[in-house]
Order: C-alpha cells, then structure tokens, then sequence
C-alpha cells in the first residue's frame, strides 16, 4: 500500500509533485541512504557531489516525515541548551558542537541559495516569554550567547519592544535573533532531493527498508528489492518502526501538530507579526508559530506522547491560537495536522555507528531544520573518510528511554505530566 503526504498546507502548496519509482530487482551502489527527509536529501547530495554511487531509498514519498510537516522554524542552535552540553561533553568540545549549529544555519541558507530552491525563506525568529522566570531564563540565554560564544544577532526585547512587532498582550517580552527564521519545509526537502537527483543520486519512493544484514557490503531489502551497498547512512529518525532496535530505544516518537488558517489578507496578516518572524513560547509544552507566504497564520503546539492525536484536534488547535490572537477567532481553520518527532531524553541529537559501515542521525527534539541538513553533511563527511565533526556530536551521551519499546510511551506519558503542571506555575 502506497503512503501520501498528509492532508496539510505544506502538500496542498508544494511547488512540485515527486514521481520517484519504487524499487525493484537488485541495485549496486557505494552508499545507500535510508530515508528522504532533510537529513537524508543532504547526505545524498553532498555524497553525489563527491562522485559516490548514492541510492536513497524512501519508504512513502520525498519529505513524507517531520521534514515535510514541521513548523519550519530555522533556530539557532540545539534543543539542548549551551550550558547542559558543556555538562555532558565539556566547554571546549560544547564550542566546538556550537560552530557546527552555526554553520547548519548558513548551510540551509547557502543550499537554498545554490540550488535555487523556493521554500519562502524569511529572517527572524523570537523565543517568547509567558512568565518573569522566562525573561530571567532567557536573560541568562542572551548572556551565555553574546559573552561565551560570540553570537552577536540576538537581542533582548521587552514587552513595549515585543508589542511593536506583534499584536498580543500574551508575552512579557523574548530573545529575538536576526540570523535564525523561517521557510516552506516540505519545498525545502523536496529541493534538496531534486539537487541531489542532479547530482546523480537514484532516490525511490514506496520502497520502506524491511531488513538489514550487514557485512563488508551490506545488503538492504524491500518488498521488491535489494540494495547492496559498501555504505548505508540511517536518516529515519522517528520513523525506524522497527528496522534498527538498538537505536531505536534512544529516541521517542512524540505527535505534534500544526493548524493554517485561510489566508487573512496582506495588510491583517503584517498587523499580527510585522517584521515577518517566526515565534516560538519556552513552556515544556510549547505554542509556536508564524506567517506563510501567503498570509496564513501557521500555529503549532500540543503534543501526544500516547501515539493517539488529540480528541477535536482542529478544536484545541484554536484554542491556543485565540490564547495568543483572539482577533483570529471566527476565521476558518482550512488545515490541521500532525506527525511524529524523535526526541532524545536529554533533547541533544544522537549520532553514532551501527557498524563501521553504517552511520545514523536522529533525535532532534523538535530542532531539526537546520540541523538535519548539517547532519547529512557530517556522514557525507565520515563516509569519504573525515569523520571529526561527526565523532564530536557522536560523543555526546545518550540514555534508552525507560520501559523499552514496548513501555516507554506510558512511562513517558507519566513523566511528562510533571513538565505540564510545570508550565501553569
């Protein structure tokens, strides 16, 4: 059974239509990527460039995961925090995990720049704050940034300062960042697998991964074929299912969701946000969003952790709009939908080997957009023998999440009812 695009905006206004064959009968390659999602595209494309055989093998269609439904917030950084990596793997080497978000960030820009992909890049994104100890969090954010780690594009903004830009009494004020900001990410992805497709990578669609074995040359099975590669690099992040249980145990599949209205309008939709950024609340649980191109407001929020969506989805969506915009209340909701994110338990991205042959990237935490384009890079890197920087964010520790594969969603479930009473306090 084929696999579409869910039913959301991002499908409805991609600006181009995939028609990938699926796999059938025996392939050679030198690397097999498995997955297209942002992480996998890059990896593609960088390894096409450097003159590999690269087949990618796609399980649905070209960004059919969190690539193609995200809220497409560009971010600096992890969804770790600066302080938390220098914990885990020390200040120098926290440095150096810093340059490597930095740089993911003009990579997006500078890909889309190259490969002339039309995704609606725009500047600007704000962390808000709903209570004075997020002013005071991010406060001590603004300070780490600008005076451990040079990053001179943020500002902090109190309320009179937020208000000028966005019509709600909702936030007491936030961290702005010029550099970071906002694109179409389903066009993004899609971008990326037509450069790499030109670069010669051979991508099929409607061919999931059934079975691994590995070896000097592994071999990668579907339904009507194989693949029989010196490389594989693993881009499938929450969506294993299965394919890969010692990796597995360190990710959670989390739903999260994301609602469109109709488009309001030129001069209604600049009143809400009039510099054009994206905003994104600090709550355990958070609210985010920002306009499209044209001029929808997409709002993301709420999040399952039971693997079932929420009861009237398009119903609670509203709800934490109109918290937000009550102006908004009474226009039409003509999109609302949902898919899954990994998120690790300490929310930094997990990297690693499967075997000295296969390379894997997942784990990051609602972070992704411009991350997973880095990471593709970093095991395009490793797979041509310069593995440093992949290594790096490979040393970062990970934990299984508690209860297996079969019991870490309800214990999870458990656990993150703390961080929601935590966020009405």
């Amino acid at each position: 059974m084929t696999r579409q695009h869910t039913h959301s905006y991002y499908a409805a206004s991609a600006n181009q239509r995939t028609d990938y064959p699926a796999l059938a009968g025996q392939v050679e390659a030198d690397v097999c990527v498995v997955g297209s999602g942002i992480t996998g595209t890059s990896a593609a494309l960088e390894l096409a460039k450097k003159g590999y055989k690269v087949v990618v093998l796609e399980g649905a269609k070209v960004g059919w995961g969190a690539s193609g439904r995200n809220g497409g917030q560009m971010i600096f950084g992890y969804a770790a925090e600066q302080a938390k990596l220098a914990k885990l793997v020390g200040k120098q080497d926290a440095h150096k995990l810093w340059a490597i978000a930095d740089e993911a960030v003009a990579l997006t820009k500078r890909r889309i720049d190259e490969h002339n992909i039309q995704c609606d890049l725009a500047p600007g994104h704000l962390h808000a704050a709903i209570k004075p100890r997020h002013m005071d969090e991010l406060k001590g954010w603004y300070d780490e940034l600008v005076e451990e780690y040079d990053y001179r594009s943020v500002e902090m903004w109190d309320k009179g300062t937020l208000e000028k830009q966005m019509a709600t009494e909702r936030y007491l004020g936030g961290l702005y960042d010029a550099n970071s900001g906002h694109l179409h990410p389903l066009n993004y992805t899609l971008g990326l697998a037509r450069a790499a497709s030109e670069a010669g990578a051979q991508i099929y669609e409607q061919s999931p991964v059934t079975r691994i074995e590995q070896g000097d040359t592994v071999t990668l099975h579907t339904d009507n074929g194989q693949v029989r590669a010196k490389f594989v690099v693993m881009c499938c992040n929450a969506y294993l299912e299965g394919l890969a249980p010692k990796i597995e145990t360190k990710i959670m599949p989390v739903g999260t969701y994301v609602t469109a209205t109709e488009p309001l309008g030129e001069a209604r939709a600049q009143e809400l946000i009039r510099n054009n950024m994206a905003v994104a609340d600090i709550n355990f649980v958070l609210d985010y969003f920002r306009l499209s191109a044209d001029n929808r407001m997409l709002f993301g929020g709420r999040v399952s952790y039971s693997k079932l969506d929420p009861i009237n989805l398009a119903g609670s969506m509203a709800a934490r709009m109109h918290a937000v915009y009550p102006q908004l209340k009474g226009v039409q909701q003509e999109y609302t939908w949902g898919g899954y994110v990994g998120i690790t338990v300490n929310r930094a991205p997990h990297f690693g080997r499967l075997a000295n042959n296969i390379f894997f990237a997942q784990g990051f935490s609602g972070h992704g957009v411009a991350l997973t384009g880095m990471a593709g890079t970093l095991m395009a890197e490793a797979v041509a023998g310069t593995a440093e920087r992949f290594d790096l964010v490979a040393k970062i520790p990970h934990m299984d999440f508690p209860g297996g594969r079969m019991f870490r969603t309800p214990a999870l479930v458990l656990a993150m009812a703390w961080y929601r009473m935590r966020d009405l306090l």
